[in-house]
């Protein structure tokens, strides 16, 4: 980890205050109209909190499936209102882009207490972790990373997640996709294979032993 101050991974492994070790499941780029849906039935079926980032442009699009991510016991955190390399932005804009976000996200769902942030591509800058400061959010980054988003196979997800998790590891998986990168002709199918992997992630992590939590749920 760089000398930035974001969180990524939790060192306070055993969260539940019981001695079993804890995972925290991470979801950006949505919510989306179909791929969000069919990734909360998958964590409802086995009864496991996760966080989303959210794009800020969907969650005004798509306020019903913030208040179902609530509803459900799921935490709600900003991933920006357009998703920009914040990098390439001018303070002002890296300021707009995270307090809108929140401000959406509290349209869509008054319930809803965002308290984390996760910059875009994971590009950190000392700008990016003031803003997200200044408007009380911590920043989040991840500690597992299968590349979901790439689609390289269901079992290539699933074999690098199982490869790489630990006690208290984030794990970033996505739930939809950036605006610039969002294809029409393929959305039906877009996030399938996370979908599909999701499925069998859970189950192998609790055959760990491993409890997986939303991350309002690491203290």
């Amino acid at each position: 980890m760089s000398y930035f101050d974001f969180l990524s991974q939790v060192h306070n492994e055993c969260a539940d205050g019981a001695g079993q070790p804890s995972v925290y499941l991470t979801f950006d780029d949505g919510p989306h109209p179909s791929c969000t849906p069919e990734v909360l039935d998958v964590l409802a079926a086995h009864r496991v909190p996760a966080t989303f980032f959210v794009i800020g442009a969907y969650a005004a699009d798509q306020p019903e499936l913030i208040q179902r991510m609530i509803a459900e016991g799921h935490e709600v955190a900003n991933h920006t209102m357009t998703h920009p390399n914040l990098s390439a932005c001018e303070p002002g804009q890296v300021q707009r882009e995270i307090f809108e976000a929140n401000r959406v996200i509290k349209v869509a769902c008054p319930r809803a207490s965002v308290r984390y942030m996760r910059a875009p591509y994971g590009v950190w800058t000392e700008e990016v972790i003031a803003s997200s400061a200044s408007a009380g959010l911590a920043a989040v980054h991840w500690s597992v990373d299968p590349q979901d988003w790439f689609c390289p196979g269901v079992d290539a997800i699933v074999d690098a997640v199982l490869a790489s998790v630990r006690p208290g590891a984030i794990v970033l998986l996505h739930d939809g996709c950036p605006p610039s990168e969002m294809k029409p002709s393929r959305d039906a199918s877009l996030r399938s294979q996370t979908i599909k992997a999701l499925s069998r992630i859970i189950p192998a992590l609790h055959d760990r032993g491993l409890e997986m939590r939303s991350l309002s749920q690491q203290h």
